[in-house]
């Protein structure tokens, strides 16, 4: 998807890298790939996928382990580009050295978590246009008084000083890193649903096999 980004003069089209973030242990799921289970009939990251397609111009899976496991997706597989398991904030380094190397058309890179699979359609045009208006650096989504920073938009410019905050001097925090920057937080509606709702717990896959039914 193209997006223009409001707020700038003689704005180019902005094409989007979507980063999905698996690499969770799903601890509280029993492990494995939370995004693997089944919901309504098919791998709650086939519903991510559908959702999140349409919003970006690539898509990448970010996870470690064997690739194989994702293969009937047909998604390139990249491994976080920083050793252990540093959570989202790496999964947003990953995406962005990625867009550097694979993708240099794309300056932003879209982080969508795949343990939500009702997030808005319109998530990547509203993070967009809301950076332009406001002149941000980045933006994130927020509803019901919650900020949820895996779902954010990211300046590949900024690769360089996430690695060395990550790197250097052991960020791992993604509010931490961001504090540095102009963060805007677009705000989504809870009703009839909270967007963001998101599977942590045998009871919640249930519901959303509920509402996806």
């Amino acid at each position: 998807m193209v997006c223009i980004l409001r707020g700038e003069p003689s704005a180019e089209p902005r094409i989007f890298v979507g980063v999905l973030l698996a690499g969770g242990r799903s601890s509280r799921m029993g492990g494995g790939d939370k995004c693997l289970r089944p919901l309504a009939g098919r791998p709650i990251l086939a519903h991510v996928i559908e959702r999140a397609a349409p919003q970006v111009s690539a898509l990448i899976i970010n996870a470690g382990g064997d690739a194989a496991r994702f293969g009937a997706f047909g998604l390139p597989v990249v491994p976080d580009t920083v050793e252990g398991f540093a959570g989202p904030l790496a999964g947003v380094l990953t995406g962005m050295e990625w867009a550097a190397s694979n993708a240099k058309e794309c300056p932003w890179v879209v982080t969508f978590a795949t343990d939500a699979p009702f997030f808005p359609l319109d998530l990547v045009a509203r993070l967009s246009e809301a950076v332009g208006s406001a002149g941000a650096d980045m933006a994130c989504a927020s509803s019901g008084g919650r900020a949820h920073p895996v779902f954010g938009l990211w300046p590949v410019r900024l690769k360089g000083e996430l690695r060395k905050a990550m790197v250097e001097e052991g960020v791992r925090k993604v509010d931490v890193w961001t504090a540095r920057y102009n963060l805007i937080h677009v705000d989504f509606p809870v009703e009839p649903e909270d967007p963001f709702f998101n599977i942590n717990r045998p009871e919640d896959l249930a519901a959303a096999a509920a509402a996806a039914g």
